[in-house]
């Protein structure tokens, strides 16, 4: 306490208050402290000596670690406690730190430790003036009507001074003062209020602007001061109307302008500025066509085209168009618009007669349609041409005016063109000339004219045999190319014979769909395939058909067994086959022979033994049936055996035959018969099988050597005569075929067959694109031969002429231009024309020979050409025209006239000649009554609705007769009645009109619509009351009458607002008719009025906790006047920008609303200006007084003093582990706090200072229970309702080594498998340590131990890191079957905390271990183990194989199987106990020597085993078996049987036979396709060239530019060329230097490849 009374009196500026706050605030703080400093200081000043102060000595604040704690980010004072000072550590900028809060002061606090002492400093900061006034805006602009009253105030923005006291704004100043005067009220918040007031009226015209400045000084030293200037625009009042620029406007426009298009502009001048000088225009009342075409620009005045303009329709146009500004003053400029004509109607075509379906054999001339075309323009616009398009075989001709006609040019085929699309287009002659164009579809009828096609001329299907009859075999299809009924196809079978049966027996087709049915059921073995031929017929008449040949191959299945050939089975049959006793291994018993009548795989047969008495004497071989012996035969084996064999085939399901064969084991007859006592005496054996393979084998050679003599013969021959042929030197003889042409007229071949061959350049790398058939007979030549000529044979078969040496496949063709005989010419003239035209014999079309278009020409045709001409003469004088009129709104069926008697024409000719009515919408209207020859109304006629306002309005139609043509024209005019009233646009119009106006203002202009013409149209107008409006009548340039309403009295809107007006148009028919508009005038008011606040100053209060947008008080200001000068909205007048920040006016409804935090603590009171103005610029002021209400809105705040983030788990209860500070801002109750920390934790806290909290330990820590604490401190307040504040620190347990490694299991077991890699990973052990960092990272180790004398780290390592065990070297299960290991995990933490456990391993056995055969011991001298008696019984043991497997399990289970054996079926081996017995009684056949291979195998996987040779003695004695086994060792070797060197001889002599044919028969099959390039002919070759033919010096007979070469494929004879190609291999040439024979290039080949002649070539040259 006496510290803080030094400090008091020794700064001598402390009041008393100082005092008792000093005194209340000791029992919570050690001490307190108060300075004060200016603001602005530079870093490092001194502020004051703060351990002098508080009594503390420089050491105290040293040991204490004395540091300042502050509440902010912010510090601005540090602390030397090496000399125990404070001084500035951050420039102090009052104005940001406090604002315009007085004094300005920032706290601190002083905290030591060991003790906790705190300390309370007070920094007052005192304000220099180091900041200017400024206003918010460097100008303010404001707006004032001119005809603003003297005393109108206008608020002003006040300056801003962040200083306080003397250096904050003391006076305002407004310079110059002319108009007006300043005046500055003080606010209750401290602030000013500055308005400036209006002293003397305004005038716009002498000064339209004036110019301010406003001057804010303050009060310090130095002096300061800011500036705004103000801007006033004077403006003016609403007091002058819009004038035209000109009162009439005139435009002209072209009829087909487009919308949008500009006509003219209008303007109007307002001498007012502003919304009063903005000038509007708009078309207020025009005729209803009017409104619909035009269009004025609202802002521009400019008028443009809206709809579409039609000179016909009216020529003139005038528009009103009205000027006005936004006060109401209106002015009307009058355009007159003359529309231009121009040609912009076009064309119109209309079918008067039309069949849109022609037979595609109708003549040339056949009439399709009759068009009317019509054009409404006049003069030249209306005259038109009409054409056709010229794709089509159709003109058009001219019958009438306006009349055309289109009929066939050409015949017609519906195959190439099944309709045309005629385009009939219509052009005039305007300018520039339109057009249009009407298309008809012309569909051909379709003629029975073209047979059916099959897709294929042959077609081959593949049936499986043993189809269900009525099986679906395939589907033959035909198309047909005409239409309808002629292209619906039918099938039908030809019948002809197969095998004697009908073919209808055998397949049907279906005639609708050409689907063939298999009639029965197909058998391949009678019947292999067969042909039958279907015709498709279609349904035309007459009907026309078309042949197909369908070949059905019938597909073989598997349905037969085999069948067996040999042995022949019969019932008494006993034995087949003898086998002599010394017969050695593989010999040859017999021969299952079998066939099967199947074919393919179905026939491919296999032999397999199924039973037999002894299976291990006799086998079959699977493909051949050969039975043989596949061991030694002994004197042991039985006499009688008995084999029963199946012979199955390779089909799906397969079948077989089985056959018993009994065979005798003998060297005798009687042996065999004494066994054998059924055997029948009359049974003939086959001659010796050995004998018959001798013979075949003979016979298939002497064949095969004959055949290659043959060929070889016959080639040698034909080469000799080869020879003769082309170089012989015999005389030529001159001779031609009787058919062939010699060289000088068209080729060789006759004229109709001679073709026009026209050929590029690189005609031999493409095809032909025509050619003449190859199926007639011409000569060739060589063109590199001088010899003789040779010609195609007719076509034969290849067999019956192999020699011809015109074998070939391609030939050298001479193209060349031919000219026909002008003899065969044909010519006619038409018409006396001259023309000549072509035609080829028996071809009935013509064809223009200049031209080469068709031309059909038959007698009919010319008879219509006359026809037509007289015709038209006839139609031409017969056309004439009568005029009738009638009133509009007849009722149906009202006479018009006698037409029949007007033309002259009699009844029965209208009949007749089916008169009627043609003339597209007219003749709706009037209808023609045939039988009274007499026209009436169709249908109700509106003349309104026909013409409008055209007058006269008439109807024109034609009325059409045939038999002969007659066309006339028909006018009926329409006569208009009174029937419409006159009408306007609207029933009721609003007219605004300010009440100043003046008089003869118009405000109007209307115009009613009558439909009627005459003088049953508008006639006039009349206006009730004429009070203060009246009208006057004028006529636009068209004629149409409109009525103008102006002002004739002066208005006054306080006396009558609005008016009433009735506007009456009447027409002159009788009855008279009219029509009203009820005209509503609406008085606008003057802005002469300004707003006015219900209240001069409004005060509301608000709480300072009100959310955003809470409504604080709702301004209402009022205006006498009306619309937008009765407006008023609502503004801030120039207020700070906290306060704008704080609060918003809605301008519209006046609502002051929150729009922003409100803080009582910062303010409590605000004063606020807010301004009303209307839309003229008329405006007033008031000030709202808001008062803020306090609340309990500021949370306590929690502030770290001290904090360890880390507490050691061993530390004692009590360690102080932070120190907090809670401070709540607000005062008395709501400032009061009181802390607490969340419960269930070990921490507890304590409060040893006011504000100020420890928190220390009261429990024990454990990090491994709980190794993270999150701490909550809670602040409550005492306010209502209470706040609180949470702060949550995390602080961790940093750990301890007191916990073991602890593993997973303290026992574990593994298997290994033995055999293993070195290093193999076991497995892995794993200890857990709960403690962390280094006290919990596990080491492993192994502990030493012994395992057979060896250390166990020889066998088993440990990874120190993971605890994987390995290894070391490779395990033998048979020496070692399992080991124990001790493995110890040990931390890392001081001391080191450790814990073992123990690992067995176990080691698995692999059959790595063969089994060992113990007994029979097995020596290189053994011959003989065991004897068995032959008295032995069966199940006699003979011995015993013993063996062991040293590996374990089922590794080591053995089982014994018999391998080989001299005799298996006299011993067995036990499969498990291995002891070999007998299986039979030994008998005295039994041989002596037995040799028995047995094989020991384990179960392991792979398994393992072991072979031991028994050697078994069947004897009675020891020196009987010594005599047997003398010989055991050597093998004998057996010659090759003869029998099966013979079968490899004939199969394979067989084998060169076959294929020497199939070669043979190959290339005759080939020859003979190729020699059917042309057909054969039988004309003899004759050595000889025409003496005519030119030189073959390279280019044939024709001269070098038309000589060509052509290569044809093989089936040219029936089509054209396919492609060219080089004429360059193997072919007959001449020597140049030669005048003899030909020579032919000889080919480097054997004589046996080449072909049968000289002409046997590829390419040929034609």
């Amino acid at each position: 306490m006496m510290d803080c009374l030094r400090i008091s009196a020794r700064r001598g500026r402390w009041p008393a208050l100082f005092f008792i706050l000093c005194l209340l605030k000791l029992s919570s703080v050690s001490g307190q402290a108060r300075y004060s400093v200016p603001e602005e200081q530079t870093e490092g000043s001194f502020v004051g000596n703060i351990g002098r102060d508080l009594g503390l000595d420089v050491a105290r604040l040293i040991s204490g670690k004395a540091r300042i704690i502050t509440k902010g980010s912010r510090q601005y004072v540090d602390l030397n406690r090496d000399k125990g000072t404070l001084i500035i550590k951050e420039r102090i900028d009052r104005e940001e730190l406090c604002g315009k809060t007085t004094p300005c002061s920032f706290n601190f606090e002083v905290i030591l430790e060991n003790p906790i002492q705190l300390y309370r400093v007070t920094v007052e900061v005192i304000d220099i003036n180091d900041n200017s006034p400024s206003f918010p805006k460097d100008e303010i602009s404001l707006k004032i009507a001119e005809n603003a009253a003297a005393g109108t105030r206008f608020s002003l923005v006040r300056a801003d001074d962040p200083d306080v006291g003397v250096n904050d704004i003391q006076k305002y100043t407004l310079k110059p003062s002319g108009h007006f005067k300043l005046e500055v009220q003080s606010q209750s918040d401290g602030g000013t209020f500055i308005e400036m007031v209006l002293q003397n009226s305004l005038d716009r015209e002498t000064e339209e602007t004036h110019t301010l400045v406003l001057l804010a000084s303050d009060g310090g030293e130095p002096h300061r001061s800011g500036t705004v200037r103000i801007h006033i625009t004077v403006l003016d009042a609403n007091d002058n109307a819009p004038v035209c620029s000109q009162p009439v406007y005139k435009a002209d426009v072209m009829e087909n302008s487009a919308v949008g298009s500009v006509v003219t502009t209008v303007s109007a001048n307002d001498a007012d500025k502003g919304v009063n000088g903005e000038v509007t225009y708009s078309i207020p009342h025009v005729a209803k066509d009017a409104k619909q075409l035009f269009e004025v620009n609202i802002n521009t005045g400019e008028i443009k085209v809206a709809g579409k303009l039609d000179y016909e329709k009216s020529k003139t146009y005038q528009l009103n168009i009205q000027a006005s500004d936004h006060g109401g003053f209106t002015d009307t400029c009058k355009v007159h618009i003359q529309i231009i004509d121009e040609n912009d109607n076009v064309p119109t075509i209309q079918l008067m007669s039309f069949s849109n379906a022609i037979s595609e054999d109708s003549p040339p001339g056949t009439t399709i349609a009759v068009v009317n075309v019509d054009d409404e323009d006049s003069d030249g616009n209306g005259v038109v041409k009409c054409s056709i398009n010229s794709d089509v075989p159709f003109k058009i001709e001219s019958s009438l005016t306006g009349y055309y006609t289109i009929v066939t040019e050409d015949f017609l085929d519906r195959e190439s063109v099944p309709e045309y699309n005629i385009t009939i287009t219509v052009s005039d002659q305007g300018s520039p000339p339109l057009s249009s164009s009407k298309n008809i579809n012309v569909k051909v009828s379709d003629v029975n004219d073209s047979p059916p096609k099959f897709d294929q001329s042959e077609y081959s299907k593949t049936v499986p045999e043993n189809n269900s009859p009525g099986f679906s075999v395939f589907t033959v299809s035909a198309r047909d190319a005409d239409w309808g009924q002629n292209a619906r196809v039918s099938y039908f079978l030809q019948e002809k014979q197969i095998n004697g049966a009908a073919v209808s027996s055998l397949v049907s087709v279906n005639s609708e769909n050409g689907v063939i049915h298999a009639v029965r059921s197909f058998d391949y073995e009678q019947i292999k395939w067969f042909e039958f031929n279907v015709t498709a017929r279609d349904a035309g008449s007459p009907p026309l058909s078309s042949v197909a040949t369908v070949r059905i191959i019938v597909q073989d299945q598997n349905d037969n067994p085999p069948q067996v050939l040999y042995p022949v089975q019969t019932g008494g049959s006993v034995v087949a086959e003898m086998v002599p006793r010394s017969a050695d291994v593989g010999y040859l018993v017999t021969k299952v022979v079998a066939v099967d009548v199947d074919s393919g795989q179905n026939a491919w047969l296999s032999y397999k033994l199924q039973k037999a008495t002894d299976r291990a004497l006799f086998e079959v071989g699977l493909q051949n049936g050969e039975i043989r012996t596949i061991r030694q035969v002994t004197d042991k084996d039985a006499v009688k055996q008995r084999l029963t064999v199946i012979v199955e085939d390779n089909g799906q399901p397969s079948r077989s035959a089985t056959v018993i064969v009994n065979v005798a084991v003998a060297d005798s007859f009687p042996e065999v018969l004494s066994e054998f006592t059924d055997f029948p005496h009359d049974k003939e054996y086959n001659d010796n099988l050995t004998f018959y393979l001798v013979l075949a084998l003979a016979v298939v050679s002497f064949l095969f050597i004959t055949c290659l003599v043959v060929i070889i013969s016959v080639k040698i021959y034909r080469w000799r005569q080869s020879r003769v042929l082309y170089h012989s030197s015999l005389p030529v003889i001159p001779y031609y075929p009787p058919r062939y042409s010699d060289t000088l007229g068209t080729g060789t071949l006759p004229h109709v067959y001679n073709y026009e061959v026209c050929r590029t350049t690189d005609s031999r790398r493409s095809d032909c694109k025509f050619g003449g058939a190859g199926s007639q007979n011409v000569l060739i030549m060589d063109p590199s031969s001088t010899g003789t000529m040779q010609r195609i044979q007719s076509e034969k078969s290849i067999l019956d002429e192999p020699d011809s040496p015109l074998e070939v496949g391609c030939f050298h063709h001479e193209c060349r231009f031919h000219t026909v005989d002008h003899k065969d010419i044909n010519r006619r003239t038409i018409g006396g024309n001259g023309t000549a035209f072509c035609a080829i014999p028996s071809c009935g079309v013509w064809v223009d020979c200049f031209g080469n278009m068709p031309f059909i020409s038959s007698e009919p045709t010319v008879k219509w050409q006359v026809r037509a001409f007289i015709l038209v003469f006839l139609i031409d004088a017969a056309v004439c025209q009568i005029r009738y009129s009638v009133p509009e709104e007849m009722r149906k069926g009202s006479f018009v006239g006698n037409v029949a008697e007007d033309l002259g024409i009699d009844a029965k000719r209208l009949k007749s000649g089916g008169a009627r009515i043609v003339s597209g919408e007219s003749s709706e209207y009037i209808r023609l009554d045939v039988d009274k020859g007499i026209l009436v109304v169709g249908e109700r006629i509106d003349r309104e609705q026909l013409c409008g306002q055209i007058s006269p309005c008439s109807l024109n139609f034609e009325m059409i007769m045939m038999n002969p043509m007659q066309l006339h024209s028909v006018v009926v005019e329409v006569l208009d009645v009174n029937d419409n009233a006159p009408v306007f646009p609207e029933k009721e119009v609003h007219v605004e009109i300010v009440e100043s106006a003046l008089l003869g203002t118009e405000i109007l202009q209307e115009s009613a619509t009558d439909p009627d013409v005459g003088i049953n149209a508008l006639q006039g107008y009349t206006l009730h009351p004429t009070t203060h409006f009246n009208i006057k009548v004028l006529s636009s340039p068209n004629g149409h009458k409109y009525a103008q309403l102006y002002l004739s009295s002066a208005l006054d809107r306080e006396k009558e607002e609005t008016l009433l007006l009735t506007l009456t148009a009447v027409d002159g028919g009788e009855p008279q008719k009219s029509g009203t508009l009820k005209i509503r005038v609406t008085v606008l008011d003057t802005n002469d009025n300004a707003p006015v606040f219900t209240q001069s100053n409004i005060k509301a209060s608000v709480k300072e906790n009100v959310p955003k947008g809470t409504l604080v008080v709702r301004l209402s200001a009022t205006d006498a006047d009306d619309g937008m000068y009765g407006r008023v909205t609502y503004h801030f007048n120039r207020m700070s920008s906290n306060v704008a920040e704080l609060f918003h006016l809605d301008e519209n409804s006046g609502d002051l609303t929150v729009n922003g935090m409100i803080d009582y603590e910062e303010n409590k009171v605000f004063e606020i200006s807010v301004q009303a103005k209307d839309q003229g610029g008329q405006s007033t002021s008031t000030k709202v007084i808001i008062e803020v209400m306090d609340v309990n809105d500021n949370a306590p705040l929690i502030t770290m003093t001290s904090f360890s983030t880390s507490i050691a788990e061993d530390s004692p209860i009590g360690t102080t582990v932070a120190i907090i500070n809670v401070k709540d801002v607000d005062s008395g109750k709501n400032g009061k706090v009181d802390c607490s920390v969340n419960g269930n934790i070990p921490f507890a806290i304590h409060s040893s200072l006011k504000n100020y909290y420890t928190l220390v330990t009261n429990g024990v820590l454990d990090r491994e229970r709980n190794p993270v604490y999150n701490i909550t401190f809670t602040a409550v307040d005492e306010g209502s309702p209470a706040l609180s504040t949470n702060k949550t620190i995390t602080l961790r347990v940093s750990d301890v080594n007191d916990n073991a490694p602890v593993f997973e299991r303290s026992y574990y077991e593994a298997n290994i498998m033995e055999n293993n890699s070195p290093g193999l990973s076991v497995f892995s052990v794993k200890a857990h340590d709960s403690d962390s960092g280094q006290n919990a990272r596990v080491s492993y180790l192994l502990i030493d131990t012994e395992l057979n004398g060896n250390p166990i780290s020889t066998y088993i390592s440990v990874n120190a890191e993971s605890g994987a065990i390995q290894a070391v070297r490779s395990f033998d299960f048979e020496q070692i079957k399992s080991l124990d290991i001790f493995v110890r995990g040990q931390d890392g933490g001081s001391p080191p905390l450790s814990s073992n456990a123990t690992v067995k391993l176990n080691i698995q056995d692999q059959n790595d271990n063969p089994p060992q055969v113990l007994y029979p011991v097995q020596t290189g001298g053994s011959v003989v183990a065991e004897m068995v008696p032959r008295s032995a019984d069966v199940g006699y043991l003979v011995t015993k194989v013993v063996a062991v497997d040293v590996d374990s399990g089922q590794n080591a289970w053995l089982s014994y199987k018999l391998q080989k054996a001299t005799d298996r079926a006299l011993f067995e081996v036990g499969l498990q106990n291995g002891e070999i017995r007998t299986i039979r009684q030994v008998t005295d056949k039994d041989a002596v020597k037995q040799r028995l291979t047995v094989i020991v195998e384990d179960n392991g996987q792979p398994s393992r085993s072991a072979t031991v040779i028994v050697n078994v003695a069947v004897a009675d004695s020891f020196p009987e078996v010594l005599s047997e086994f003398t010989d055991f060792p050597h093998d004998k070797e057996y010659n090759d049987n003869l029998t099966f060197y013979l079968v490899l001889a004939l199969a394979v002599v067989s084998f060169l036979f076959i294929t020497c044919l199939v070669v043979i028969i190959s290339v005759k099959i080939y020859r003979w396709r190729q020699s059917r390039v042309l057909y054969h002919s039988s004309l003899p070759v004759i050595p000889y060239y025409p003496p005519r033919y030119s030189d073959t010096l390279g280019t044939g007979t024709l001269p070098h530019v038309y000589n060509y070469e052509v290569c044809r494929t093989t089936d040219s004879r029936r089509s054209d060329c396919k492609f060219g190609g080089a004429g360059s291999q193997n072919v007959l040439i001449m020597d140049p230097s030669s005048t003899g024979t030909m020579q032919r290039i000889q080919s480097e080949k054997s004589i046996l490849d080449e072909p049968d002649s000289p002409l046997e070539v590829r390419p040929l040259t034609y």
